[in-house]
């Protein structure tokens, strides 16, 4: 626990309710969206503003105490879930969007503001931000940008496209200035692209200068049946060698679609081997023209079915469905562990067979589903966790499939980070030099070891870690 003297210097910083150590906050903060990582932190801390920041990261420098940073906790490789003696930082009360520049097609926002409050909000304006992580209902923009999520990255690029400038504060409680709202700037190395991606281990993020584009006039969204899985991952190398770029291409393998269709009922059908959802935004002659000659190439691929939903409600229906996977899965084994192994768009027919292979060698259950278009597919494990001798074999299956994804020239993680689950495996996508070279920037940053401690380059394999 905190010495008192620490204890009474964050209550008189923050207030009674912006300093919690009481049994049940701390529980409450100590794990996030990845199975079976259990803490529990020394104590919650709730910063309102950039300078309350600094302060408490002054208070740790001083006193050597470790934090981790958190918005709403949809992590999923335990990035956030805080190790022993580690103090929890949470961002959601520093939500506010503090402007909308419309001459210079930016927005400038807190860390803790929810993604699809600020995607309505741009919208309202005829105004657009395209990175749509699928727990955007719940998640932040700075754990977006902490970790560079977010989908649509085909044809718009990813989070780190969009993020212009940021305020930041470094572990000894300094604050910094990323960027700005310029279109150009090499004054100095790119710390904005440094830190985006970064999981929380250089330093807080208390406000972003975000690019907006201008709102695609028309979008329409189309559902592709197929009998055969290779048939729906070979068409998304197919649909993007025909130089055609969908906003959206999503897939579904057989054993989510009956899932997500009995969660979300819309009408997605049941007996289908796979599912493309695919959406095209743009001017609507064109839009039409597109999805005419994908239905095409779809159907030269083998599938059975091509449906298009004329009316906007539908294609937003089918959407939410798919964003809906993970909760569905959720309902069929006590433990649903999903990962996001990425490979170039022409190995995605290669990745999921291989993915399916991989399964049936090690005796797990996986569904897979994800971000075709941007090769970022999410293989699903569904388990139970009170068998160890099952969960060795999923460990064992994740090796392989994180294997193979850099065999195809891919990597270990798109868009979750890597946290504590993927840090065994960092080194083979960077190297041993690579690997290395990021310590030495850690360093640079975080010479204390006090912020985000033991993610990134964390030795351990387990998935249970368990403090008491």
């Amino acid at each position: 626990m905190l010495e008192e003297s620490v204890r009474r210097r964050f209550i008189d910083l923050l207030g009674p309710q912006g300093f919690r150590d009481d049994e049940q906050t701390r529980v409450s903060y100590g794990y996030d969206a990845t199975p079976m990582y259990l803490s529990r932190p020394i104590g919650v801390v709730f910063p309102e503003s950039t300078s309350q920041v600094s302060e408490i990261m002054k208070i740790c420098s001083e006193h050597r105490i470790p934090v981790v940073t958190r918005g709403a906790g949809s992590n999923l490789c335990a990035g956030t879930v805080p190790g022993q003696g580690e103090l929890v930082m949470v961002m959601t009360r520093m939500n506010r969007l503090l402007e909308l520049d419309r001459e210079n097609l930016t927005a400038t926002v807190q860390p803790g503001l929810n993604t699809k409050a600020f995607h309505e909000e741009v919208e309202k304006l005829g105004l657009f931000y395209p990175p749509d992580p699928s727990s955007m209902v719940i998640c932040t923009l700075g754990g977006n940008i902490a970790l560079g999520s977010g989908g649509r990255g085909l044809k718009y690029g990813t989070t780190k496209d969009y993020v212009l400038g940021l305020e930041a504060v470094l572990p000894n409680g300094d604050v910094i200035r990323t960027g700005g709202k310029l279109v150009k700037d090499v004054a100095g190395y790119d710390l904005t692209r440094l830190l985006v991606g970064s999981g929380g281990t250089l330093a807080v993020i208390t406000e972003a200068t975000l690019k907006l584009v201008p709102k695609p006039p028309f979008r329409l969204a189309m559902v592709a049946v197929y009998g055969d899985l290779y048939g729906a991952a070979r068409s998304v190398s197919s649909i993007i060698a025909a130089r055609i770029i969908p906003c959206t291409l999503e897939f579904m393998d057989q054993a989510t679609i009956r899932v997500v269709e009995d969660f979300a009922k819309v009408g997605l059908p049941a007996d289908a081997a796979a599912i493309l959802a695919i959406e095209q935004d743009g001017e609507e002659e064109q839009v039409r023209r597109d999805l005419n000659l994908i239905a095409q190439i779809c159907r030269n691929e083998g599938a059975l079915e091509v449906r298009v939903a004329e009316r906007p409600e539908d294609g937003e229906k089918i959407m939410a469905a798919r964003r809906s996977a993970l909760a569905a899965l959720s309902r069929l084994r006590p433990t649903t562990i999903l990962e996001d192994a990425t490979v170039p768009r022409s190995k995605i027919a290669d990745m999921v067979m291989a993915i399916q292979r991989i399964a049936r060698k090690h005796g797990v259950q996986i569904c897979t589903f994800g971000h075709a278009g941007d090769g970022n597919l999410h293989p699903t494990a569904l388990a139970d966790a009170r068998n160890p001798e099952e969960m060795q074999r999923v460990e064992h299956a994740f090796e392989d499939i994180f294997e193979e994804a850099i065999r195809l020239g891919g990597t270990i993680t798109g868009e979750h980070g890597v946290g504590v689950v993927k840090a065994p495996y960092l080194e083979w996508k960077a190297g041993a030099a690579g690997v290395e070279l990021m310590k030495r920037i850690k360093q640079a940053f975080d010479p204390l070891d006090i912020l985000n401690p033991g993610k990134m380059f964390a030795e351990t394999r387990k998935r249970v870690v368990i403090q008491r």
